[in-house]
C-alpha cells in the first residue's frame, strides 16, 4: 500500500453529516415594533472566518496573536528529514500546563455565593508531564523521533487488531505527506499514542493541505499528553475527523491551531469523542464548530474550548449529546448567525459545575444557544458574553431548558435580552440574573412564545436602555416569578419588569 494515495475515500460526510451545508433554516418569532430578535441558522453559510480587523484567515500560521516562535515547534533546527516528513526534538523554554481560565481564583459567579467557585485552581486542571494513562510509567512500544517510523508503527497496530506506543518526549513529528486526508494512517483498530513534554504531531508548513489524524469505524485512538496543530483542510475536521462508529478520547492533550475550511476547525465529530484535561483552542472553522463540530456524543471534564472562531458555534456546535462537567468554554466567536460559545441544535446537553464565559457573536447568542434541544445547566456561571444583536448570556428558541444554581451575569446584547432571550421553556431555579444589559429586557427577555418560570431566584441591577431592566415581557408570553419561593426582582433600571403579574414594577 502506498501512503502516497490520496484517495479520499474517507470523507464520509464532506457536507458535515447534515449540519455544516443542511438545506435548512429555523426562525425565532421577531418582534412586532422597533427592535426583535430573529434567530436564523444556516449551516451552509461558507463565509471565511476573519480576525478582529476583518482580514480572512486562511491559514494557520495566519492566526492573530502568533509569531513563529511561539507556535509549537517553532524556532527550533529541523534535522532527522524523511520521506513524509520531519521529526525535531523540542529545545525551547517550557510550554503553556494548560490551565484553563479560572486558573487564578474564584469564578464569575462567586460574588453571589451559588456560582462554581474555582477556589484557587479554576475548573479547569493544569496538564502535567506525561507518565502512562494511570499515572504510572508509560508501558507501551517506543517509536523514535521519525516520522516514518511512527507511520509504520500505526500500520503496524491496524494490522493486529490494536497498539499502545510511546511516542519520543520533545519531540515534534513534522509531518508533510497526505495519506488519504490525513497526515497519520486512518485509526481502524484501538491505537493509543502517548505523548509526553512537548510531543507534538503537527502539519509542515507549505505543504499539501491535510488533517492529522482520521478515525474511522471501528477504530478507537486515545491520545495522552500530546499537542496535536497545524491541520488544515478542505473538508470537516482540522485537526481530527471521527467517522460514525469511531471513537476518540483526549486525555491532557491540547488541539490547538487548525483549520477547516468546512466545519470542526479542531474536531469533527460523528462518532464518541471524550475529552478529560484537554485543551481545544485558536482553531478555525468557516462553517460551524469552530473548536468542535458534533453529530455524535461529546463528553467533557476539566477541560477548555477556548479562542475558537465559526461562522456559528465558534466554540462547540452540536446535533448530537452533550455532557460537560468542570469544564470551561471561553473566549469564542461566531462571525456570522448565532452560537459564540456554545450551540445546540436539535440535540441534548447537560452541563455542570462550568463557565461560558467572554464568548461573542455578530448576530445573536452570545454564549449559550439552544435550538430545538433540550439543555441543563446546573451550576454554571454564563458571563461576560457579547451578542450585537440579542440573547447575550443565553437564547432558548423552541427548546426546554432548566438552570439550576446558576449565575448569569455581565453579559449585553444591543437590543432584546442582554442576560437571557427565551422562545420557549425555560425554568430557574436558585439562580442569579444580574448586572446584564440590553435595549429590552436586560436581565431576561420573555417573547410571545416564551414560558418563563422562576424558583427562588435573583433578578438584580440590570440595566435596559428603553423597558423592562429585570424581565420583559411580550404580551402572549407565560411569565411565573413564584415569589413565594424567594423569587425577588429588584433594583433594575430603568424599571424592573415590563407586562408581568406580581411584579413590583
Amino acid at each position: 500500500m502506498s501512503y502516497q494515495d490520496h484517495n479520499r475515500g474517507h470523507e464520509w460526510d464532506r457536507c458535515g453529516g447534515g449540519l455544516s451545508r443542511p438545506r435548512w433554516r429555523w426562525w425565532v418569532v421577531g418582534l412586532a415594533g422597533m427592535t426583535g430578535l430573529a434567530l436564523t441558522v444556516v449551516g451552509g453559510v461558507a463565509t471565511p472566518a476573519v480576525n478582529a480587523g476583518g482580514r480572512v484567515l486562511t491559514s494557520v500560521e495566519e492566526q492573530p496573536g502568533e509569531s513563529a516562535g511561539d507556535r509549537p515547534g517553532g524556532g527550533h533546527r529541523d534535522d532527522g528529514e524523511s520521506t513524509r516528513g520531519k521529526a525535531t526534538r523540542e529545545q525551547s523554554p517550557r510550554e503553556d500546563k494548560g490551565q484553563g481560565n479560572a486558573a487564578e481564583g474564584r469564578s464569575s459567579g462567586g460574588d453571589e455565593g451559588k456560582g462554581v467557585q474555582g477556589k484557587g485552581k479554576g475548573v479547569v486542571e493544569g496538564m502535567g508531564e506525561a507518565r502512562g494513562r494511570k499515572g504510572g510509567k508509560r508501558q507501551g512500544t517506543p517509536v523514535a523521533c521519525d516520522v516514518d517510523r511512527l507511520i509504520a508503527a500505526i500500520s503496524a497496530g491496524n494490522a493486529r487488531g490494536g497498539a499502545v506506543l510511546d511516542l519520543a518526549k520533545g519531540c515534534t513529528y513534522l509531518l508533510t505527506a497526505d495519506l488519504g486526508g490525513a497526515g497519520l494512517p486512518v485509526i481502524t483498530a484501538p491505537i493509543t499514542l502517548n505523548g509526553g513534554k512537548h510531543t507534538t504531531l503537527k502539519r509542515a508548513a507549505g505543504v499539501d493541505q491535510f488533517r492529522i489524524l482520521t478515525v474511522d469505524t471501528g477504530g478507537e485512538l486515545t491520545l495522552n499528553h500530546l499537542t496535536v496543530t497545524g491541520g488544515q483542510t478542505i473538508e470537516n475536521g482540522g485537526a481530527i475527523f471521527v467517522n460514525a462508529g469511531g471513537a476518540l478520547t483526549l486525555d491532557h492533550t491540547k488541539i490547538v491551531r487548525n483549520i477547516s475550511a468546512q466545519g470542526g476547525g479542531g474536531i469533527r465529530n460523528a462518532g464518541t469523542v471524550t475529552i478529560k484535561h484537554s485543551r481545544i483552542e485558536r482553531n478555525i472553522a468557516n462553517e460551524n464548530g469552530g473548536g468542535i463540530l458534533s453529530t455524535g456524543v461529546l463528553r467533557m471534564h476539566s477541560s477548555a474550548v477556548d479562542g475558537n472562531v465559526a461562522t456559528n458555534g465558534g466554540g462547540i456546535s452540536s446535533t448530537g449529546t452533550v455532557t460537560a462537567a468542570r469544564s470551561e468554554i471561553t473566549g469564542n466567536r461566531a462571525t456570522s448567525v448565532v452560537g459564540g460559545g456554545l450551540l445546540v441544535t436539535g440535540g441534548t446537553a447537560s452541563v455542570t459545575d462550568s463557565r461560558v464565559v467572554r464568548n461573542s457573536s455578530n448576530t445573536e447568542g452570545g454564549g449559550v444557544v439552544a435550538i430545538t434541544s433540550q439543555i441543563t445547566l446546573h451550576r454554571v456561571v454564563i458571563a461576560d458574553n457579547a451578542a450585537r444583536s440579542g440573547g447575550g448570556g443565553l437564547i432558548v428558541g423552541a427548546s426546554s431548558a432548566v438552570v439550576r444554581k446558576g449565575v448569569i451575569k455581565g453579559n449585553t446584547a444591543n437590543t432584546d435580552g442582554g442576560g437571557v432571550f427565551n422562545a420557549g421553556e425555560l425554568s430557574l431555579f436558585d439562580t442569579h440574573v444580574h448586572s446584564n444589559r440590553a435595549g429590552r429586557g436586560a436581565g431576561i427577555y420573555n417573547n410571545a412564545l416564551g414560558a418563563l418560570i422562576l424558583y427562588d431566584s435573583t433578578i438584580k441591577k440590570n440595566i435596559a436602555v428603553a423597558e423592562g431592566g429585570g424581565i420583559f415581557n411580550e404580551a402572549a408570553g407565560t411569565v411565573d416569578l413564584n415569589t413565594a419561593t424567594g423569587t425577588i426582582v429588584i433594583k433594575n433600571r430603568p424599571d424592573n419588569c415590563v407586562n408581568v403579574a406580581g411584579c413590583p414594577g
